[in-house]
């Protein structure tokens, strides 16, 4: 079994790589953000969130079950409830909890 010295000594470690991780770009990036990366700041949130969609839709069959129907409410919910109250959380939230109340109740 590890003893009490050792985990704490880990956990130090870690928590010190952690903190220069964390602390590293602030001390490259002190004076001016390069452009690539400011360009990739405004690029990559819409990239992650095209490959979550994509991700989340792999498995859907267009050809047996619903077809999709669930999954293409809860889209169309996410998207109008986003473009109205511009509230990230409570979009994704009700999407995911209308999306298990249809596929748990409706779509059986």
């Amino acid at each position: 079994m590890i003893d009490t010295t050792h985990s704490l000594i880990l956990i130090a470690v870690m928590a010190g790589v952690t903190m220069l991780l964390r602390l590293l770009p602030f001390v490259l990036f002190s004076k001016r953000t390069p452009k690539p990366i400011l360009y990739l700041g405004t690029v990559l949130p819409y990239s992650v969130m095209a490959m979550l969609v994509i991700y989340c839709l792999r498995n859907v069959s267009l050809l047996s079950g619903s077809r999709g129907i669930p999954e293409i409410i809860a889209i169309v919910l996410v998207a109008v409830l986003h473009k109205w109250k511009h509230n990230m959380l409570l979009s994704i939230l009700s999407g995911t909890i209308c999306y298990m109340l249809l596929i748990q109740f409706v779509f059986v």
